[in-house]
């Protein structure tokens, strides 16, 4: 994310789209693009917004470097005049957006653009880019801690990653999500998140043998004492070498703290319980076990139904990649242009495609809550002059069956709004948590729904309704667009 380096990281049409608006004269034209998603990932009850920060960066250091605008001319698509506009741009619009570590829904605005329009379509891609990735790595990792059912979770994936933007923000992003900490030390630093590790089974290759290597360890870190056991045999060397380090430490008086074992390899339920025993009837009831090797959500989910004795996990490739949905498929559509008045006309994009038909219009989102409990009723996608009046009734319905309906009585129920100022005139008016904080906000977030929307498999949906107001636009607007 250095300064200028993201300018250019779009795709050509951006630019050629850009052109095409300047040439006819429409760059004065005001207009309004909703980034949202259609569907969760994984089969989830719901995603976790991230990116956010990383956006914020990208809008303040957009413009083109001399480097950048030599290399536009020489491609000899572009004229002088648009090249001569481009050496000046800057944004000036603005920006609503949903905080990083929020629990979102398919077709929320995570994101509402309303800026001219070659400035809200030079930035398109590079939001994707960012909000994309982040978001599905941040709810990938809720799932993992989801599975974990309380124990802390290590994201350890860097070396799996697809680049290494993709390990430092994707760690950035499962940190927020839920992980306790990251093996990326890059990421430690830039965000300050905790970073963890113990050593790898070269360590313990690199001496004549295991018992020296896990006592030089053990001299080295005293009170991060994390001994991988599974180099050469786990039950008959492994363990018993790691309980003789542990001994003898004590017996030198060193207090045991943050001390336990690795397992990498193997039956990780048979070997976690057979060394736990060993390490219990040893006087190491302490210790924790931790495992790693290829685990997911689901993987960890049956090794806690097997009753696996393993109090930390360590997940890498399955949760840095996303590897059973690689993909978050979130997209920018237009919602609205101003005409020459300066009114905002809405805009709808029609498909043969249910899910693909777009909510036209400048909009907002409200969540309700349960006021006795605080849990999420719903949320309803609004037009921006709408509001919600908590003092009276409210009824909301589906917009595809319209006889699904629910009534909420007044004083049953409160209302937040999720779309927050984030540039205003083209100057950030917003200031970013740590990520440390977004992590806190998570937890709490996900606390707001029930256990049946966050389960792994076949969850509860929450209802996304449209108003009644949004609902009819967007009748009127398929009518009139399909009589046409």
């Amino acid at each position: 994310m250095e300064k200028n380096d993201l300018t250019l990281l779009t795709d050509l049409y951006e630019l050629t789209m850009m052109q095409g608006y300047h040439e006819k004269g429409l760059q004065n034209k005001i207009v309004v693009f909703d980034l949202f998603y259609r569907k969760n990932p994984s089969g989830n009850g719901y995603a976790i917004a991230a990116g956010l920060e990383q956006a914020i960066d990208y809008i303040k250091q957009l413009q083109f470097t001399e480097q950048d605008i030599a290399y536009l001319t020489s491609l000899n698509i572009f004229s002088d005049s648009f090249i001569a506009y481009l050496k000046d741009f800057r944004f000036t619009g603005e920006i609503y957006a949903i905080p990083e570590g929020t629990v979102v829904f398919p077709h929320e605005p995570l994101m509402r653009i309303k800026a001219p329009i070659m400035e809200a379509q030079l930035i398109e891609t590079a939001l994707l880019n960012i909000i994309n990735h982040q978001s599905l790595i941040a709810t990938k990792a809720s799932r993992v801690v989801w599975a974990a059912q309380g124990d802390p979770v290590m994201e350890f994936g860097l070396r799996r990653a697809q680049g290494p933007d993709a390990g430092t923000y994707g760690a950035r992003a499962a940190v927020i999500g839920g992980c306790c900490g990251t093996s990326n030390v890059l990421t430690g630093k830039l965000f300050d998140v905790p970073v963890k590790g113990t050593h790898a089974h070269s360590w313990v290759m690199s001496f004549p043998d295991e018992l020296t290597a896990f006592r030089k360890y053990a001299e080295l870190f005293p009170n991060a004492c994390t001994l991988l056991v599974d180099t050469y045999n786990t039950l008959e060397s492994g363990v018993p070498n790691a309980i003789k380090v542990f001994q003898e430490m004590k017996d030198k008086g060193i207090e045991l703290k943050n001390h336990g074992i690795r397992l990498d390899s193997g039956d990780l339920s048979y070997l976690s319980k057979q060394a736990k025993k060993m390490l219990e009837d040893a006087g190491f009831e302490d210790a924790v076990i931790s495992a790693s090797s290829d685990l997911d959500e689901y993987l960890i989910a049956s090794l806690k139904l097997q009753g696996a004795k393993i109090g930390l996990w360590g997940v890498g490739t399955k949760l840095i990649t996303s590897d059973d949905c690689p993909a978050f498929g979130g997209v920018y559509k237009l919602a609205a242009e101003s005409d020459e008045n300066g009114n905002f006309i809405p805009k709808i994009k029609l498909s043969n495609n249910v899910e693909k038909v777009t909510n036209p219009g400048i909009k907002k989102i409200f969540r309700i809550y349960d006021k006795n409990t605080g849990k999420i009723k719903a949320d309803v996608i609004a037009l921006e002059e709408e509001t919600i009046d908590e003092t009276k009734v409210l009824t909301l319905f589906d917009d595809s069956a319209k006889w699904k309906r629910m009534t909420l009585q007044p004083g049953t129920y409160t209302v937040r709004e999720l779309l927050v100022p984030i540039f205003k005139n083209g100057e950030c008016v917003y200031q970013s948590p740590k990520v440390m904080e977004m992590q806190a906000y998570c937890n709490r977030e996900k606390d707001t729904l029930w256990e049946e929307h966050k389960r792994n498999k076949n969850p509860h949906i929450v209802p996304v309704d449209l108003s009644e107001k949004l609902s009819a636009l967007k009748s009127k607007l398929i009518e009139e667009m399909t009589i046409k």
